[in-house]
């Protein structure tokens, strides 16, 4: 009886060729397969093997994981989204000043502490007269 006919042979960096490295790299950044297809296709062994060749010969930055958070909008704002968008964002910041001058102040009578700079009479005028 014959022993196992999918046996895998152990390789190493140095067993695949720069033109096959290449080869995957290139089919990886078209976007023609992932990188765990082309390991399943090509019989790659191990786990990273690919990201490392993405990483060295890649042209593409596969370092981090991209963030989808930060797209571009496919479409130009209209004058008035962005009204809405800046007022969302401006009731936002007010909320987090509100917030952030409620711990000051609660850490100022709780735990006695003087966050707050303290106005001189000359700097308080100057503020008062600015504000009229």
């Amino acid at each position: 009886m014959k022993g196992k006919t999918n046996q895998r042979v152990k390789r190493t960096q140095r067993d695949y060729t720069m033109g096959f490295k290449l080869r995957v790299v290139n089919e990886v950044e078209k976007g023609e397969m992932t990188y765990k297809q082309a390991q399943d296709l090509y019989g790659i062994q191990g786990r990273s093997t690919v990201l490392k060749w993405l990483r060295r010969y890649g042209t593409l930055n596969w370092s981090k994981p991209m963030d989808n958070s930060r797209k571009a909008p496919k479409t130009k704002e209209t004058p008035a989204q962005k009204i809405k968008r800046l007022e969302r964002e401006l009731r936002d910041e007010k909320m987090k000043t509100m917030l952030l001058n409620e711990m000051i102040d609660i850490s100022d009578k709780e735990l006695g502490t003087s966050i707050r700079k303290k106005l001189t009479p000359e700097l308080h005028e100057v503020f008062r007269k600015k504000s009229k």
